[in-house]
């Protein structure tokens, strides 16, 4: 039996040869004489440079620690890895960049309950935007309504009897196709639904982290403050989890995709988190053996300067500048462009934390992941987390320093980056 999505494919590229035999191909018509001359697979995207993004050249370099391991744990041997180049976001996701996300979730949320939807030219149900843009949140009038859904806080649950988005209720619809599983031998001949995951994700960041993580210590005004206040627009976001940070990833996949799929453009890669090889090869800037992303062995430069925004000494933090995290973009970058690879809030990754991970993984883009259910024991649930963050010690925020957290699991001191595999150039064909 052959496998439905190979039939799917050749079905897909009959289809294309077909509609593209009497078209144009690097610029002329495809001359009818019997010769191979190829098909183009569509129209160039012209996306010259992700927004925000810098380019990772490809290349090799020793993954592992620089140091002597202190735990003698063994858990990430140096040894060589090759890394194929990729894209990065040059700082952490900000505050204003996650808040994007949010409101986007909140609008499309508020659309569907209250039916502004429309179909589109494939017959497929989706959010009337042009109809949203009409919406005023500062309208009585728009919340009266929204207060008979259960978008608004119940009546017990407001202060003052103010009516308020009730933001557990904001969650993003995820799907996606798990390619590791349908890959595999004993998979050949299932449909393509085996492997679609199918789940909605909770995306607003838990606010009360800050006071949560941390015992007999005020941090009220953060939690009230951080994620809803301008002064922190460019301050990395925390409080969000693996999963929302996956989310996050995959809708600003969609987002990018539906804009040019709107223009007819090719779509693009996904956006994604960076792999525990990628984090490190990118936060290395290039230097194979050094520390820290800025070189030296040392957290200072040559003038006493603090390079990174951690827990100095015995606890005092402001030396380095900030109390808690700083603008995402301070410090200076790496030799790549990236800031805050050390410091400021440590990162997630897509790779699985398990101890022996270095023993097998492959030497060419080394890649363990695990797609934990909400069932599985905790042991499969934890992901690596890298570059230390400001109330970590000087030891978490070395380039091959490696720890984890669990993915459902939301700290003050964690944010994230994304990734996404273009050609140098950007999108640009």
């Amino acid at each position: 039996m052959r496998n439905p999505n190979y039939a799917f494919l050749a079905f897909a590229a009959l289809m294309v040869f077909a509609s593209c035999n009497s078209g144009k191909n690097k610029g002329g018509s495809l001359p009818n004489d019997g010769q191979l001359h190829g098909v183009s697979a569509g129209v160039r995207s012209n996306l010259k440079k992700p927004v925000g993004m810098v380019y990772v050249p490809q290349g090799t370099f020793h993954m592992g620690p620089s140091d002597e391991d202190p735990a003698y744990a063994f858990s990430a041997r140096n040894r060589s890895v090759s890394i194929s180049g990729f894209w990065m976001d040059a700082t952490e996701v900000t505050n204003a960049e996650y808040r994007q996300f949010v409101y986007w979730v909140r609008d499309s949320t508020v659309a569907r309950k209250l039916n502004k939807v429309k179909a589109d030219a494939n017959g497929i149900e989706g959010v009337d935007w042009a109809a949203m843009k009409k919406f005023r949140w500062d309208d009585p009038k728009n919340i009266e309504e929204l207060a008979n859904t259960n978008l608004i806080l119940a009546p017990e649950d407001r202060i003052f009897g103010k009516k308020e988005l009730d933001v557990k209720e904001l969650k993003y619809h995820s799907e996606i196709h798990d390619l590791k599983e349908n890959a595999k031998r004993e998979n050949e001949n299932k449909p393509r639904s085996k492997f679609i995951i199918k789940k909605d994700v909770p995306i607003y960041p838990d606010t009360l982290v800050w006071v949560r993580d941390f015992s007999y210590s005020y941090n009220e005004p953060m939690t009230k403050r951080y994620f809803s206040h301008p002064a922190f627009d460019n301050y990395p976001v925390v409080g969000v989890n693996w999963k929302q940070a996956t989310a996050f990833c995959e809708w600003r996949t969609h987002y990018l995709n539906s804009f040019l799929e709107s223009k007819k453009r090719v779509t693009e890669s996904d956006f994604r988190l960076p792999t525990e090889a990628q984090w490190e090869y990118a936060a290395r800037g290039g230097r194979s053996q050094s520390m820290f992303p800025w070189g030296g062995p040392y957290l200072r430069n040559k003038k006493g300067c603090l390079m990174a925004n951690f827990k100095p000494g015995r606890g005092n933090y402001p030396e380095d500048g900030g109390f808690y995290t700083v603008r995402a973009d301070a410090y200076w970058p790496n030799d790549f462009g990236l800031y805050c690879m050390s410091g400021n809030v440590a990162e997630w990754t897509s790779s699985i934390f398990y101890e022996g991970r270095n023993n097998f993984q492959h030497d060419m883009n080394p890649d363990v992941r695990w797609n934990a259910k909400d069932d599985d024991p905790p042991l499969m649930k934890r992901k690596i987390i890298r570059g230390g963050s400001w109330k970590d010690v000087g030891y978490y925020l070395q380039t091959g320093t490696s720890t984890y957290e669990y993915q459902d699991s939301a700290k003050s001191y964690i944010g994230f980056r994304s990734v996404i595999d273009l050609p140098a150039a950007g999108g640009r064909r």
